[in-house]
């Protein structure tokens, strides 16, 4: 090794490993990561050694793939002790397990299991330095045999019609298959009862639909430009423009190797103005199964996630549908033949709520992603202990529950352009990013106060910001609110977020109020705002007892009471000022 290669370790295996090693253990178990997308099936499987004391769990990168982003960042996650390849190479172990092919695994000492990571094996990608036509990635002689000589000792597959195309292409490998089902499947599948808990993770309210947009890597994926079309440039902003923002929720799952491969900075700085549009970046390895399970829509291509979701009976709109990355016969491949597209240049809410009307499950994704569903740690942990040659432990073999994701609402800062029809103390709502061509009602412009632009709040009606009522920066929210009037003098309402379910509002005309939802109600609190807004510009008054407005959105009626705030600290009387005067800029 160059004097720039990793040192090997000494403990707990290595050169008087014996030495210096508390615990003398009877199997090691290498975890061989090639990147950050097959280290997540590797993550899957991992608590099937749990509890085992005769068990040393070790790691290694091959660092074969383009993609060594995020690597190091998962093993400090992990904290198993990491081989350099070139140590992993001479160190015997009992099992290695690796979810990926390439590094030369061949020379490993040890029984080798391999797993797919993805939704089988599906797709066609020349081994490195090879020629000629591309070979199923993972079920060809390209990918299984060393001089001739399958060197796999568990090629585990998730279905029989892998099996039946591994007999097609390299049947001298086919005595290593194993049945083993899908365990990133099965997590899904446990996790299904948690949906609810996941939406309200991404802060999806009642009547909201939530679209998943995701993208497999490659130039021909949804994120690329090698297709026919370069959508996404063009998508992000309509979608934001024209999708309301009460009545959908965006997030995005981009495969690891979008993700570590251009950089989450990079990635981040693309998506900037879909991001302050409203549009969340989903953890591509911890938390893109919650966001899957929290679907209504999932706008794709012809990557495993896209298939995952269809599999778990979620709508799914291609708009990427290339099938020239994908083996013919697998049936991914007849997925993507069969599944609808998005049509680009349509308008996307009717796409979208068509989808939804119509849709009905293809059979092909549900029968063909796992032939044992829900029995993956059985058969895997089976598998590993007897290729280690020892007696599985007592207790049950089960995989890790989904974990709930921090609270990750939506935060929009871009100008959102808001429609209003105001019937006594009915009022409707729309607000978009956009001004759709459809669109009725009368208009007024809201603002974040963090908006990019700082020339958007001139012109703003109705400028909003979040907060912590007590928080020291803002002096909270009367004090907040009556600078906001001071320093805008076109704006008539701001407005004081302070919790999911409730607004502080100072009107230039009528004073202060406190916004709460009634029973029932679930939306934006600035769209509870925006609402009293358009009903106060209609010449009413809030009685001195308060009123409740019933603000129809997203498909719902959303009761609100609207409750003149007391006197204190900021508030006009307090401060000595009539209500139609608060916030009005001092008399030259």
């Amino acid at each position: 090794m160059g004097s720039a290669d990793p040192l090997p370790i000494r403990v707990p295996v290595g050169a008087d490993s014996d030495r210096w090693a508390s615990r003398a253990t009877h199997r090691r178990v290498l975890l061989v990561v090639h990147n950050v997308t097959s280290a997540g099936r590797l993550l899957d499987v991992l608590p099937l050694f749990h509890d085992d004391f005769r068990v040393q769990l070790l790691a290694t990168s091959t660092e074969s793939s383009a993609f060594q982003g995020g690597i190091r960042e998962l093993f400090a996650e992990l904290g198993l002790p990491v081989l350099p390849w070139e140590q992993a190479l001479e160190t015997p172990v009992d099992l290695a397990v690796s979810a990926s092919f390439g590094g030369q695994l061949h020379r490993l000492h040890g029984k080798l299991a391999v797993l797919s990571h993805g939704v089988g094996y599906t797709k066609k990608l020349m081994t490195p330095g090879a020629g000629g036509q591309e070979p199923t990635f993972g079920l060809s002689p390209e990918w299984l045999l060393a001089n001739g000589e399958p060197f796999v000792d568990g090629l585990v597959l998730s279905h029989p019609e892998q099996l039946e195309r591994l007999r097609n292409t390299c049947p001298e490998a086919e005595a290593a298959a194993v049945l083993a089902g899908d365990p990133c499947f099965d997590r899904l599948l446990a996790g299904r009862p948690y949906r609810e808990r996941f939406r309200r993770t991404l802060g999806v309210r009642r009547g909201q639909r939530l679209v998943v947009l995701n993208s497999t890597w490659n130039p021909e994926g949804l994120f690329g430009n090698g297709g026919d079309h370069d959508v996404l440039p063009s998508l992000l902003p309509r979608l934001a423009a024209e999708l309301p923002a009460d009545d959908y929720r965006l997030v995005a799952v981009l495969h690891p190797n979008i993700w570590y491969g251009h950089g989450p900075g990079q990635i981040r700085v693309w998506l900037d103005r879909a991001r302050r549009g409203g549009l969340t970046l989903i953890d591509p390895v911890h938390a893109w199964r919650q966001a899957l399970l929290a679907a209504d829509v999932v706008v794709g291509d012809f990557g495993a996630v896209s298939y995952y979701a269809a599999a778990l009976g979620i709508p799914v709109l291609l708009a990427s549908a290339t099938r020239d990355r994908l083996d013919p016969a697998a049936p991914l491949a007849t997925f993507v033949r069969e599944a609808p597209r998005l049509d680009p240049h349509g308008p996307p809410r009717d796409q979208l709520e068509e989808l939804l009307a119509w849709h009905r499950p293809l059979p092909g994704p549900a029968e063909f992603t796992s032939s044992a569903p829900g029995a993956s740690a059985a058969l895997l942990r089976r598998l590993f202990y007897t290729l280690m040659d020892l007696p599985e432990p007592a207790a049950p073999a089960l995989l890790e529950p989904l974990p709930l994701p921090p609270y990750d609402p939506p935060r929009r800062t871009a100008p959102l352009n808001v429609r209003t029809r105001v019937h006594g103390t009915e009022v409707r709502v729309e607000r978009t990013t956009g001004h759709p061509y459809d669109a009725v009602g009368e208009a007024h412009l809201a603002v974040h106060e963090d908006t990019r632009d700082p020339g958007d709040l001139e012109p703003a009606d109705v400028i909003v910001r979040e907060g912590r009522p007590d928080d020291p920066r803002l002096g909270g929210p009367r004090e907040w609110t009556a600078e906001v009037l001071d320093r805008y003098p076109h704006c008539a309402l701001a407005v004081y977020v302070s919790g999911p379910d409730r607004c502080t509002v100072r009107s230039r005309e009528h004073g202060v109020f406190e916004l709460s939802a009634g029973p029932g109600a679930d939306a934006d609190p600035a769209a509870y705002a925006s609402s009293l807004h358009a009903w106060l510009a209609g010449g009413r008054t809030v009685p001195p007892g308060g009123t409740t407005l019933r603000v129809h959105t997203a498909g719902g009626v959303h009761p609100v009471a609207v409750a003149p705030a007391s006197a204190g600290p900021g508030s006009a009387a307090a401060d000595g000022r009539d209500a139609s005067d608060a916030g009005s800029p001092a008399p030259g």
